[in-house]
């Protein structure tokens, strides 16, 4: 009975958790990767007993440091630059409900690289310009289900053929 009793009580604790303060939920979250303050918030409104104090404590945590929205724009354009486009990325950013401001920062530094990082995802993928419209519909898709613009898809699939009508 007492194993019984024991297993009980560690899965309790195991679950529940009601030992660590809010603070320290959000110190082991950011320790794992960068959040934005809503989203965190979001994480943490369950274990909060207040909305004041989670307010309070998101702003302790930006001013410490430890928590910043311009940190995690930043993560998540490195995390998903190399495989997708700007659209995609931004949409992502505004999920996280992100501000305006940096969301934009964000789409201009991914906008000046798009072309190229379109190349290298279609080259990886494709490696040579397709030869039936079929073909071309299907990397047309591709691209644009990674978020990479029409412009620069059609400048991708253009090559020495003209079959976007540009």
């Amino acid at each position: 009975m007492g194993d019984s009793d024991e297993s009980a009580g560690g899965r309790k604790a195991a679950t529940g958790r009601t030992g660590r303060s809010l603070k320290a939920r959000a110190l082991e979250y950011l320790s794992r990767r960068e959040y934005s303050r809503i989203e965190l918030a979001r994480k943490l409104a369950p274990f909060a007993d207040e909305a004041d104090s989670l307010d309070g404590l998101l702003d302790s945590l930006e001013k410490e440091g430890w928590l910043s929205d311009a940190r995690f724009v930043e993560s998540v354009v490195h995390r998903r630059a190399a495989r997708q486009g700007a659209n995609r990325i931004v949409s992502e950013l505004r999920r996280h409900a992100v501000s305006d401001t940096l969301v934009e920062a964000a789409s201009a530094q991914l906008r000046e690289t798009e072309f190229a990082r379109a190349q290298v995802v279609w080259q990886k993928k494709f490696g040579q310009l397709a030869e039936t419209p079929a073909e071309r519909m299907k990397q047309a898709r591709f691209l644009a289900m990674r978020g990479f613009s029409s412009a620069v898809i059609a400048r991708i699939l253009k090559g020495d053929e003209d079959w976007c009508g540009d």
